[in-house]
């Protein structure tokens, strides 16, 4: 199933990567059909949900479902932090993401965004424990291996590994994986489901996001497929805390936020 088929493309543009203490979005969706009233009961009731996630994280949460209202304004959000990051690193962008996601889909009731190290959600409809692969953002690396089959060939049994690790109940939905591809090349992988999710609906949510690496990141030297439900992501570089966490390469990508 070639999913790119089906997807309207927002914008694709190409950037350099850049380290930077600030945490950065690497995408948001929005739903244009959510309008909400500016200072109305739903958008205040907004407000109080993302304000109500920080102390939450301030105490060392890594996963928050909420909600906020009541009735016709009752507004549902879900924040969770990737697996391997620490506590200063995740309350931190939990606290930009909160705040960044009220700007960037203003007077909408319904909006998710993603960043590398966290995603917050919210709507009016309950959503938890549903999978939702409708929304997302694929960041590919415009840089391409040189054996396209041997490469794909490795990357599949890095990530048949790493997604049958991160649906087991005891991983909390996250696993990583590291593959020597070559005497010089190592492959790192990563894949995360949001904790709402059963080990079914996990292994559901990453198997379409998996079928990216033959259409969008097929060749590429690094990928990140990011879904409401789960996300996966590899490189030719370490990213995952403690190695990853510092400065990492500069590279020239290319985004793609998409809606089904």
């Amino acid at each position: 199933m070639a999913l790119l088929h089906h997807v309207v493309v927002v914008y694709v543009f190409s950037f350099i990567v850049t380290y930077s203490l600030a945490y950065d979005a690497e995408g948001s969706y929005c739903d244009f059909s959510s309008g909400i009233v500016s200072g109305g009961p739903v958008s205040t009731n907004i407000a109080h949900l993302l304000a109500g996630l920080i102390p939450k994280f301030e105490q060392g949460a890594t996963f928050v479902e909420s909600s906020y209202g009541k009735g016709k304004n009752l507004v549902y959000g879900l924040a969770q932090c990737r697996g391997d990051v620490d506590q200063r690193n995740c309350l931190g962008c939990i606290h930009d993401a909160a705040q960044e996601i009220q700007s960037s889909c203003t007077n909408l009731a319904d909006a998710r965004i993603w960043y590398d190290f966290c995603f917050i959600r919210y709507s009016q409809e309950q959503f938890y424990s549903k999978v939702d692969t409708s929304n997302g953002v694929l960041i590919g690396n415009q840089e391409n291996v040189t054996d396209v089959k041997s490469f794909s060939t490795d990357l599949g049994k890095l990530f048949d590994k790493i997604n049958a690790d991160a649906i087991k109940p005891a991983s909390g939905g996250f696993a990583t994986g590291v593959k020597d591809i070559s005497k010089f090349d190592t492959l790192y992988g990563m894949a995360q489901c949001t904790k709402d999710l059963s080990s079914l609906s996990c292994a559901q949510c990453l198997n379409t996001a998996i079928q990216n690496f033959q259409d969008f990141c097929s060749g590429r030297k690094g990928c990140r497929v990011m879904y409401s439900t789960c996300t996966i992501r590899y490189e030719l570089y370490p990213f995952i805390f403690p190695t990853g966490s510092q400065k990492t390469p500069s590279e020239s990508l290319t985004k793609v936020v998409v809606h089904y």
